[in-house]
């Protein structure tokens, strides 16, 4: 089983400078690699504390010349905040400098605050211009040569150089947490990356879509789906059910906060309407039993209670890929790195072991 660490660079809840927060994440993602770990998956988030990442691929640039085995992976680049010809340079020089270690994931943006930001990029155009760039920049890196007819990125046949020299199948990814997200990632041959929100029984209907299609478009099985995780790993259990529900539940107030997730504006929002029909279901939760079903969605505790509820996972949705974030919701950075630690003394070795 391929297992990853998730890094989101977050100061929600805690009174750290933005250089702390990075000097720490730097740390963790070379803990990592000596840990064992097979992949790093920074994401691409602006403005507030919530996350702040503005470019992934520089930050993945740094830690290509910092380490020299471990896997690195965009999770995600957003599509409409960045341009298809810039988005295909970036990954090629990338994958050049590493040897080859780029796993490509894409995205196409929740947040109202962080388009607001960009002024002149529309939200409700998220989707249009997420089908039109993403076979753009997958075609460049298969030829060398990207070109688009619009209407968003009317793009002449370009050369991209560093020409790429290795294939990106198998190492493409998608977010995809809506239907028509889980459409397109079916039909690029994208590896579905799926974030731990709510229970996996009910996000199977959606993976169980994207197999379809990936079988019906390619002729042959859907690639495992990446799980993107929250994890605080303990010796003891009445202290990790403690920390585990605390710093879970500090996320999930930043993730309510910055996605607005119980707002109304979803529904009048082309592309985003499904989100308005699970407003409509937390609103009705509300925050108290949305925390509920996100702890039930993620892993703490001890190793053996991680490892049953990851089991169980597995016994959902059959094979999977795991990226966990060990620093989440403020907890403090020697008991991520604690935390991180045990993990990968007592659980990685047996989801390695896992077909």
């Amino acid at each position: 089983m391929d297992v990853g660490i998730q890094v989101i660079f977050s100061a929600f809840g805690a009174d750290h400078p933005d250089s702390q927060v990075y000097s720490e994440e730097v740390r963790l993602c070379l803990l990592a690699e000596e840990l064992g770990f097979d992949v790093l998956w920074p994401v691409e988030h602006h403005f507030t504390d919530y996350s702040f990442c503005p470019d992934n691929t520089q930050f993945l640039s740094y830690l290509a010349g910092r380490t020299s085995r471990i896997d690195l992976g965009t999770a995600a680049v957003i599509l409409p905040w960045n341009e298809p010809l810039r988005v295909a340079e970036k990954i090629a020089l990338l994958d050049e400098i590493a040897g080859g270690r780029v796993r490509f994931g894409m995205g196409r943006g929740l947040s109202r605050r962080e388009y607001e930001g960009f002024r002149s990029i529309k939200m409700d155009e998220s989707r249009g211009r997420f089908d039109e760039a993403a076979p753009m920049i997958l075609e460049a890196l298969e030829t060398g040569f990207i070109e688009g007819p619009g209407p968003y990125y009317p793009q002449p046949r370009t050369e991209i150089r560093p020409r790429p020299t290795r294939t990106f199948a198998g190492r493409t990814y998608a977010v995809a947490n809506s239907s028509d997200s889980v459409d397109i990632a079916a039909r690029i041959g994208a590896r579905m990356i799926m974030f731990a929100e709510r229970n996996w029984d009910s996000r199977l209907p959606g993976i169980e879509r994207y197999r379809a299609a990936y079988q019906a478009t390619h002729g042959s099985e859907a690639p495992p789906v990446l799980t993107c995780d929250f994890i605080y790993c303990d010796e003891r259990s009445d202290r990790g059910e403690q920390l585990g529900t605390q710093y879970l539940g500090s996320y999930l107030a930043s993730l309510l906060e910055h996605y607005e997730l119980m707002g109304d504006h979803f529904t009048g929002t082309e592309g985003y309407q499904g989100y308005g029909k699970n407003a409509e279901t937390l609103r009705a939760l509300g925050e108290t039993g949305y925390l509920k079903a996100f702890k039930a969605a993620n892993a703490y505790g001890t190793p053996d209670q991680i490892l049953r509820t990851l089991e169980s996972r597995k016994q959902t949705l059959g094979r999977f890929e795991q990226s966990t974030s060990f620093r989440f919701g403020a907890i403090p950075y020697a008991q991520a790195e604690k935390s991180m630690r045990l993990f990968a003394k007592e659980v990685l070795p047996v989801l390695k072991g896992w077909d």
